[in-house]
């Protein structure tokens, strides 16, 4: 075994990766990821010690660590050089905080050697074998896995200049807690459930701040088709990146399309002020070596979901990273001059317009539209109906059936499911789960599409206001008394921590598939079975039949 890595749905055997990352990441980047996992700890814990004791610590240090746990999320960063570089420098951060005399703390705040001979010994020795016990690893592993995507999600409203000082020192709190973790499940567990709470609050915030900057969601038809100028495209899931570039194309003579995660842009109004964003191009991100092939020019990859390119591909050379995102090979580009969003700092797509102009016009992918724009103020807008429809019957369930897609065959099950569904259900979306049954002419309930999309797998908040809007429309006490049932397909940690959020809410019986996390032992799958009837997925008939009766 020369790596473990178990974070993501389709690790091997459901087990764990051992020789190579199925997301394409060596033995050495493996190893460079569980380092700055763990001097991130080190600089949580230590930093949460300093200001407890009065000392001075730096107001980006919770920004710089949100962004190093971003960055080793599942297909976000295989750039081994960029990864080493930011370990070096978490070290020497941790190194200059003071703390008081007698203060305890863990080895991976006490680190001090920087030489790429101690790091290359030291990786092997904090990866997550490094726990014996498979139930501390199992809870540690899935309350490590939610602040991964916490990070993610406190990353992006940072991006729109929307911090809360307060969530940044909690997620300090808890990764700092991870660095000598306890050793009582009892405590684990609930440190778990606090990771969920944390998790709606920070898609909250997100929602604000994705809302305030760029309006909220309309529901839009949106055009699928080629167009004949040459384009960019924008993949990943940041929306301040995608607004910096359409700022610098408004006058290129190029068009912009998003891809996959990005779809969701298209709905906003800001987003649709802009002629040159001219709709999405290809399905979602495990589809993109064909997909960008076939685009023929730039793609901005601005957030994780990189499929690492073949040896034969045309298109590496084309391919540009920004923020968490990373390649071998890949132009980098800069982040944004510090300055507030829409005072004039941006960062410089040059590099890619330039590139663009020489380039074809993409080749036709697909023809017609989608239809998005379904986010919380789309939904509750139709409360009226959706409430009559509910109380006549015509509107037996909603069905969430968010979260990732996935390259494995067993995913075929969510076409099917949503085929198989009764025509009195609705499907709640959000995420790139989407593309298995986004397109299905699958009609609507009373003027209600029976597929609504919520956008991002950031926008999960979404789901969660209707669902609390409808508990109080309908005068209820418990949220699982509504007409609400979950199907939940994951892939990487923003899924897990949408789970922990939902768990930390109350929600019950949610099925999750294809598979259930390597990361759960038996004995802490006994307890989400047990505690919140959490199960995994069968076949069709069997899981409509317990779903929507």
């Amino acid at each position: 075994m020369s790596m473990f890595c178990f974070q993501c749905q389709e690790t091997v055997g459901n087990a764990g990766c051992t020789v190579r990352g199925v997301c394409g990441k060596s033995e050495g980047l493996a190893h460079e990821q569980d380092l700055l996992v763990w001097a991130s700890m080190g600089l949580a814990a230590k930093a949460v010690a300093a200001k407890a004791g009065g000392q001075k610590v730096p107001g980006d240090t919770a920004a710089y660590v949100i962004e190093s746990l971003f960055t080793t999320i599942t297909n976000a960063n295989f750039d081994d050089a960029a990864i080493l570089k930011r370990v070096k420098a978490t070290i020497v951060r941790t190194a200059a905080l003071a703390v008081g005399q007698g203060v305890a703390l863990p080895e991976s705040a006490l680190w001090t050697n920087t030489t790429d001979s101690a790091l290359e010994a030291q990786g092997p020795r904090v990866g997550t074998l490094t726990e014996s016990d498979e139930n501390i690893r199992s809870l540690t592993s899935l309350a490590l896995f939610g602040l991964k995507g916490l990070a993610a999600y406190l990353h992006h409203a940072s991006a729109l200049d929307v911090v809360d000082a307060k969530l940044d020192a909690t997620f300090l709190e808890y990764l700092g807690i991870l660095a000598a973790p306890p050793r009582d499940v009892g405590e684990l567990t609930n440190l778990v459930l606090a990771v969920g709470a944390a998790g709606v609050e920070a898609m909250a915030l997100l929602d604000g701040a994705n809302t305030g900057a760029y309006g909220n969601p309309e529901i839009t038809a949106v055009n699928l088709e080629a167009k004949k100028r040459p384009g960019i495209l924008v993949s990943g899931h940041d929306l301040r990146d995608l607004e910096d570039l359409l700022d610098q194309t408004k006058d290129a003579g190029i068009d912009v399309y998003t891809h996959s995660e990005m779809l969701p842009a298209n709905s906003y109004p800001k987003f649709k002020a802009y002629p040159h964003l001219v709709g999405n191009y290809g399905s979602s991100w495990w589809h993109q070596k064909e997909d960008f092939e076939a685009f023929g020019g730039p793609i901005l990859m601005t957030t994780n979901c990189i499929v690492p390119p073949s040896e034969k591909s045309t298109y590496k050379a084309k391919l540009f990273t920004t923020g968490a995102a990373g390649y071998p090979g890949a132009t980098h580009i800069a982040d944004r001059p510090a300055g507030k969003r829409g005072s004039g700092s941006r960062k410089d797509f040059s590099a890619l317009i330039a590139l663009a102009k020489t380039c074809p016009a993409p080749l036709p992918l697909d023809k017609g539209t989608v239809t998005g724009g379904f986010a919380h103020a789309q939904v509750l807008a139709l409360a009226d109906k959706i409430i009559a429809a509910v109380q006549t019957g015509a509107l037996r369930k909603f069905v969430v059936m968010a979260g990732c897609d996935g390259r494995m065959k067993g995913r075929e099950y969510y076409t099917d499911f949503a085929k198989a569904l009764p025509h009195d259900t609705v499907i709640l979306t959000a995420g790139c789960a989407k593309y298995r049954y986004n397109k299905l002419s699958l009609g609507d309930i009373g003027g209600i599409p029976r597929v609504l999309d919520a956008g991002q797998c950031n926008d999960s908040y979404s789901l969660v206001k209707v669902a609390l809007a409808l508990k109080d429309a309908f005068k209820l006490d418990d949220i699982n008394a509504l007409p609400i049932v979950y199907n939940i397909a994951w892939y990487e940690q923003k899924a897990v921590i949408v789970l922990l959020a939902l768990l930390s809410l109350g929600v019950k019986n949610i099925h999750l598939g294809p598979t259930l996390p390597a990361f759960l032992s038996p004995a802490v799958v006994d307890v989400l079975v047990k505690n919140f009837g959490v199960a995994g997925i069968g076949t069709v008939e069997d899981d409509i039949r317990a779903l929507v009766g």
